[in-house]
């Protein structure tokens, strides 16, 4: 998108994005239960992949850091079990991936994590499990999980207004190890789809296509993954800070690592930004964003697909002329913190006014007022209020730490800035 106000003499500031959180945790399930050994280049190495690697570890895998990337000796899908308890930290992702790969091995095996991780469910999955005959136990449809396995049958399966894609991409993940496959019928709404494309196109890289017939997908049981080298893109969702920071910056910032036809969904947050006022260019290794003057007047904007750029968005909202409604992330309530309810509180401690919604949140753009942020533990409010304070002085963030649940490197990124 072409805009005359945005200026072309500044050289861009140039920062770097680590790899996808999304597919390096998808990589490491399908190489950790893969015949043969992979290499996973360009991996995220973070708090939330640390407890994931643990955990396969745990299962038999042998997963070895070296210089540029992962060595991962897989399983061939015959899982150990060492009798030891499974600890995911806050990682919901490992949680329910591992939920439903453990149903693979024989005997007990108990999956749990901190306080906010045994709040969010898991119990339509473990209910999908107990259909296939899986013994399988959690308190209040939360972790702690026990789960007595003896293999997995599979079998037909339908879920129904699916809470979060993960459920979903825990059972296709584990597909091919079932006796009899496992056929999945989605129906209602299914929230974060982009993230079930996603989880296919990895299995399809490690040598195992799922069929997908409108809402069923069809997956043949015995099965296995092959071992390969595995390229890891860069973080989609990263990669956003730095976009927010280029629009309300009004200067152009290049993320180095990433590219605008990536696989992951929260590249579409591109086309939002173009909307409001950016210009957006890409190559094959770097997306630059030139912020402008932004669009004035109220937008809507529905962010079912790529929930995790609600707080991004929210932050953009916030400099913006006018009313931003986003809507169809109910979901967010489930996530490290109640991403609505603290987006909200925290927009509001810095004078913004913002509303809670039944399925989203309301902002009226408005001056931002210098504030201690409360991060709630949760990485996404740290980093979209870091950005703000690039911009108002006087904005801190209580704990700069949980950033390194995905953005380890984040505060370096940003200093170059």
């Amino acid at each position: 998108m072409e805009n005359d106000n945005l200026s072309m003499t500044a050289p861009p500031k140039v920062v770097r994005v680590p790899g996808s959180k999304s597919l390096t945790q998808r990589a490491l399930i399908a190489a950790a239960l893969a015949r043969d050994n992979s290499f996973i280049s360009n991996p995220l190495i973070s708090e939330d992949t640390n407890y994931l690697m643990k955990g396969l570890r745990v299962l038999g895998a042998q997963i070895v850091s070296v210089s540029g990337g992962l060595y991962v000796n897989g399983t061939a899908g015959k899982l150990a079990n060492t009798g030891q308890q499974i600890f995911l930290g806050n990682n919901g992702t490992a949680l329910r991936f591992l939920t439903a790969l453990v149903c693979l091995g024989e005997g007990e095996y108990v999956l749990t994590g901190e306080k906010r991780l045994c709040e969010r469910p898991v119990g339509a999955l473990a209910e999908a499990l107990k259909k296939m005959g899986v013994n399988i136990t959690c308190t209040n449809n939360c972790p702690p999980v026990t789960i007595n396995a003896s293999g997995l049958d599979g079998g037909k399966i339908s879920l129904k207004d699916v809470e979060s894609s993960q459920y979903v991409s825990a059972l296709l993940l584990c597909a091919p190890y079932t006796e009899q496959g496992i056929e999945l019928t989605l129906r209602g709404r299914v929230a974060s789809l982009p993230y079930i494309d996603l989880t296919l196109a990895v299995m399809r890289d490690f040598g195992v296509k799922i069929e997908l017939e409108k809402n069923k997908y069809t997956a043949k049981g015995g099965n296995s993954y092959q071992g390969r080298e595995y390229r890891v893109e860069g973080d989609a969702s990263s990669a956003s800070y730095f976009f927010l920071a280029a629009a309300i910056l009004q200067r152009p910032i290049r993320v180095m690592g990433i590219n605008r036809v990536s696989r992951q969904g929260d590249i579409r947050l591109l086309n939002i930004f173009e909307e409001l006022g950016c210009r957006v260019e890409s190559q094959e290794d770097w997306v630059e964003v030139t912020g402008g003057s932004l669009a004035k007047g109220d937008f809507t904007f529905d962010l079912n697909d790529m929930p995790d750029m609600v707080p991004t968005l929210a932050m953009l909202a916030a400099f913006r002329q006018g009313k931003t409604t986003i809507t169809n992330v109910e979901h967010l309530r489930i996530k490290e913190s109640n991403r609505l309810a603290a987006m909200a509180t925290e927009l509001t401690r810095v004078g913004i006014k913002a509303k809670e919604t039944e399925d989203g949140i309301i902002i009226t753009g408005g001056k931002m007022k210098p504030a201690e942020i409360k991060t709630y533990n949760d990485h996404r409010i740290a980093m979209s209020f870091a950005i703000a304070s690039l911009v108002v002085p006087g904005i801190g963030i209580s704990d700069k730490k949980c950033v390194d649940k995905s953005f380890p490197e984040f505060w370096d990124e940003l200093s170059k800035i």
